[in-house]
């Protein structure tokens, strides 16, 4: 079977498009993260279902950790 290899490219080697796309994607994910970990702060413990400190871990984990808190950790006003 033949091997797929993808040569890795260095900051210099991207386009100004890919660049832009790249700094997008990481202000996405910083937001994500900032609106989570002030969710959290905010919310009160009767209102996240588990414990606080884990979801503020698992807020930490690139894109699946706040969108999973927003999603699931959350309880619906009520």
């Amino acid at each position: 079977m033949g091997e797929c290899q993808v040569k890795q490219r260095n900051w210099a080697e991207l386009s100004a498009w890919q660049k832009g796309l790249l700094g997008l994607v990481g202000l996405i994910q910083i937001l994500l993260l900032a609106a989570a970990l002030l969710d959290l702060r905010r919310r009160p413990a009767e209102q996240v279902r588990g414990s606080k400190k884990l979801w503020t871990l698992v807020a930490f984990i690139n894109y699946v950790g706040p969108l999973a808190y927003f999603l699931v950790g959350r309880k619906r006003g009520g």
